[in-house]
């Protein structure tokens, strides 16, 4: 049984014929709540009959609670405008599965990503393991990228770090965000735990970028760390000295070991960007091992745009979209909206959450009692909170709620209430705000 999908999809490698090999693998993104038995060996071994294509090429590679998308995406600009040949590797998708594999900014296409997993699938028998859907994706990514040759892959990581697929790479330069509390039942040294998970990418010869400020965390990670080449600490070491904000986005001045830029523009929402930036631009400055110069960092960083991080999509009302699938993303969205937006009606919020995340914890971390209306909807995933929960816990917070399960329905009830000078956001769950996002681009395109 264990080929006999990859048989059939060997002649067929369109893209409609691998996603129906993709998804007759589990997918632990869509139902794993938490982390157990985890293990590598299913993808060394698919690797390992590709050819180890993740070998062929130097790795970028990214961890973190919070920011890592972000921060990825500002790498890949950096070493982009440097003139690389850049692959990226992200996840999960918002709108469309060809977000998460990357060549120069650009997506994959239809054509070259049916052909990535088709790779895939021919091989997945003389592995002799039966991978996971985020395995398929990881595996095409690597062979994809060493196809084209590329000069370096930027990869965030899925899931911690030790054990996630991506870690069958060996990372020269290795980043570390930030430690906050998810995928963990908050018991216990839990913050120790996860960091040593998380610097699990770090491997002996490389260069470690660590955006975890807590000095209470640098034994953990010092000891889960050892033979690097080279430790910069956020704080010390390189850091966002001056962030403000500017008509849309930031400005900020950057500090790293090799260089300070000043009055940088990120068109970005969120002083957490700034530390995301200071953060990238050490990581290409450790993968270079040089200063990248003033006007490249500048014209990079203009041109970083983030799909679904407190992205401005509508006026009048406006909406904004946020992933913020946790307790430390809430709280970065409701500082976010205090300090980027000036409002002179209500915020109404469309709110979303998957299991594992304590509605009542998330929705006080969002100010969400600040605001004037909240609608609950369910995310399209087997992980899903029950929109009827989540607007009870809201109701129990004094919060007027209503639930609407549907996350088209839901946008649309919030847009029924708001008024011109309302700010609708929908936040929670990536889900939410993928499918959110189809909606409203959809309602543009037919109006």
């Amino acid at each position: 049984m264990l080929g006999r999908a990859a048989g059939r999809l060997a002649g067929a490698v369109n893209l409609p014929s691998a996603l129906r090999y993709l998804d007759s693998h589990v997918n632990l993104e869509a139902t794993a709540g938490s982390v157990h038995g985890l293990s590598l060996e299913r993808m060394k071994e698919l690797c390992a009959v590709l050819g180890d294509p993740q070998h062929a090429y130097p790795v970028v590679h990214v961890t973190g609670t919070n920011g890592k998308g972000s921060t990825v995406r500002m790498i890949s600009a950096l070493l982009r405008a440097a003139g690389l040949s850049v692959g990226t590797y992200t996840s999960p998708h918002l709108e469309r599965i060809n977000e998460r594999l990357a060549w120069d900014g650009a997506e994959i296409d239809d054509d070259a990503l049916g052909e990535a997993i088709g790779a895939v699938a021919a091989v997945e028998s003389m592995a002799g393991v039966r991978p996971s859907y985020f395995e398929i994706l990881t595996a095409a990514a690597f062979a994809w990228f060493a196809d084209l040759a590329v000069d370096v892959a930027v990869v965030e990581v899925g899931l911690l770090g030790r054990y996630d697929a991506t870690n069958v790479a060996d990372a020269s330069v290795a980043v570390l965000t930030n430690v906050g509390r998810d995928h963990t039942d908050g018991r216990g040294a839990w913050r120790a735990a996860i960091a040593e998970e998380k610097a699990g990418i770090v491997k002996p010869g490389s260069h470690f970028v660590l955006g975890e400020a807590d000095p209470d965390l640098r034994p953990v990670l010092a000891d889960a760390t050892p033979r690097v080449a080279s430790v910069w600490v956020r704080g010390a070491d390189f850091d966002c000295e001056v962030n403000r904000v500017a008509h849309g986005g930031r400005l900020v001045d950057l500090r790293t070991p090799k260089a300070n830029v000043e009055e940088v523009f990120l068109p970005l929402h969120g002083a957490h960007q700034g530390d995301n930036a200071a953060i990238a631009l050490a990581a290409a400055e450790a993968f270079f091992d040089r200063p990248l110069g003033d006007d490249l960092v500048t014209d990079a960083f203009a041109r970083v745009r983030l799909p679904g991080r407190f992205e401005v999509v509508d006026r009048d009302p406006t909406v904004v979209l946020d992933g913020a699938h946790n307790v430390d993303g809430a709280a970065a969205a409701a500082r976010t909206l205090a300090e980027d937006f000036t409002l002179s009606g209500s915020v109404i919020l469309v709110v979303g959450l998957l299991e594992g995340r304590d509605p009542t914890e998330v929705l006080e971390a969002l100010w969400a009692t600040e605001a004037g209306f909240l609608v609950a909807c369910t995310p399209p995933s087997p992980r899903a909170i029950p929109a009827p929960v989540l607007a009870a816990a809201a109701e129990r917070l004094g919060i007027p709620a209503e639930a609407v399960s549907s996350v088209p329905d839901a946008v649309t009830r919030a847009l029924a209430v708001a008024g011109p000078d309302d700010l609708v956001l929908v936040t929670g769950s990536l889900y939410v705000v993928g499918e959110a996002r189809r909606s409203l681009l959809a309602r543009e395109v037919d109006a």
